[in-house]
């Protein structure tokens, strides 16, 4: 789809999105609770939904309304897969599925879109190995096999937070307790603190027991819960970008005591609009799309902790240095670091292109409705806001759809 967007005046308020990551981390819970739960406020996105289909086809039963979901979850040892779980194109979701898979004893396969199945694994893939799993992917699906025990478990640090996840989901169900221990430095911790407060909220305990160490008592039960998904920053931040380009949007729906990562974005806004400062997406990476279309608008940064960036929908280092230098913007890039400098930006030189990555195209919109500019691939956004340009449009934009 290709969407074109003229340059207008931007003002109102909206309510922040609900929490993609949260969303994902309640549905889960609640379907490894013996019993009914409701999870109120969740967006009908393509991640989210990849998430209730292999709930379901684990033997939970979801009943989506637009709005909430209805589950009525199934305790671990009582699941049996009634098929492929499709993960489509979501990274949290085959992540934090693969463990659960595990804690049901029977051979499972996973699926996903070509770009999902070639993002890593091998942390997954080295701990089946160790412990005598099935663990194959053939770069189409992913099979796994063997019954996940309790036990000492490590992971590295800088890889993606989503496998420490996976494994909190599943080791409270084991016999026994189990120790996680994270070596070297630890990346995007706040994801991490997010599973462990939905865990609390279906009365699952995890805790740091030490900077990198995280203790699961085993022969826990997730209990039954009605839960209310929080307002999203890293959605959120896509609209209170617009006050930097001129905009006078209000964000409402927002949770600052959150453990939510992404809620340094408002700080970090801050920083951008008062001069070039040095800024780490180490804890924060979802925001590093917005933040380097802020500094290329505003006066130039620094990003550190870029490395993992590369890995996401696109690489989105590549992807954003491509379309922003259509604006006039210039782009230093390192191996974890990306340097954007100061340069008048301009109405972009050719049509934008959204590099099939949802972030891409909401941070790309954001900047055209200063300078205007036509992008392709902008239904790109249903991977985490189907309703992104309607919502920009009620904010006073003139969004314009083309090959809808």
């Amino acid at each position: 789809m290709k969407v074109v967007v003229i340059p207008s005046r931007i003002a109102g308020k909206i309510t922040a999105p609900p929490s993609k990551s949260m969303a994902h981390r309640m549905l889960i819970c609640a379907g490894l609770a013996d019993g009914e739960s409701i999870v109120r406020g969740v967006s009908p996105s393509e991640d989210v939904l990849a998430t209730v289909d292999c709930l379901s086809t684990l033997g939970a039963s979801c009943d989506y309304d637009g709005k909430d979901v209805r589950v009525c979850g199934i305790s671990p040892e009582k699941m049996t897969p009634r098929g492929t779980l499709e993960c489509r194109e979501c990274g949290s979701t085959l992540r934090f599925f693969i463990p659960i898979c595990l804690t049901t004893g029977k051979e499972t396969t996973l699926s996903g879109s070509e770009k999902l199945l070639s993002r890593p694994l091998s942390v997954y893939e080295e701990l089946c190995g160790a412990r005598g799993f099935g663990f194959s992917n053939d770069g189409k699906k992913v099979t796994v096999s063997g019954k996940l025990e309790s036990g000492e478990y490590t992971v590295r640090g800088d890889v993606s937070s989503q496998f420490v996840s996976g494994l909190l989901f599943a080791l409270p169900t084991a016999h026994g307790d189990s120790r996680i221990t994270l070596t070297g430095a630890v990346e995007s911790r706040p994801y991490i603190d997010m599973t462990m407060a939905a865990l609390e909220k279906f009365g699952v305990n995890a805790e740091w027991t030490g900077e990198n160490t995280i203790s699961v008592k085993g022969d826990q039960k997730y209990s039954p819960a009605d839960v209310t998904v929080e307002g999203d920053f890293s959605n959120a931040a896509f609209f209170e970008a617009l006050n930097l380009i001129g905009g006078d949007v209000s964000v409402d729906g927002l949770d600052f005591s959150s453990a939510q990562g992404d809620k340094i974005c408002v700080e970090y806004f801050e920083k951008l609009a008062a001069g070039a400062p040095t800024l780490s997406l180490t804890d924060c990476p979802d925001l590093g799309p917005v933040m380097f279309a802020m500094a290329a608008e505003k006066n130039g940064a620094t990003f550190t902790g870029t490395r993992r960036l590369r890995i996401k929908e696109s690489d989105r280092v590549a992807s954003m240095a491509a379309e922003l230098y259509k604006f006039g913007a210039e782009f230093e890039i390192g191996d974890d670091t990306v340097t954007v400098k100061k340069r008048a930006l301009h109405a972009p030189t050719d049509t934008l292109s959204s590099h099939n990555d949802h972030r891409v195209a909401m941070a790309l919109s954001v900047l055209m409705t200063k300078y205007g500019g036509a992008i392709l691939g902008a239904e790109a956004v249903k991977k985490s806001m189907p309703d992104f340009y309607e919502k920009l449009s009620s904010l006073g934009a003139e969004v314009i759809y083309e090959d809808k």
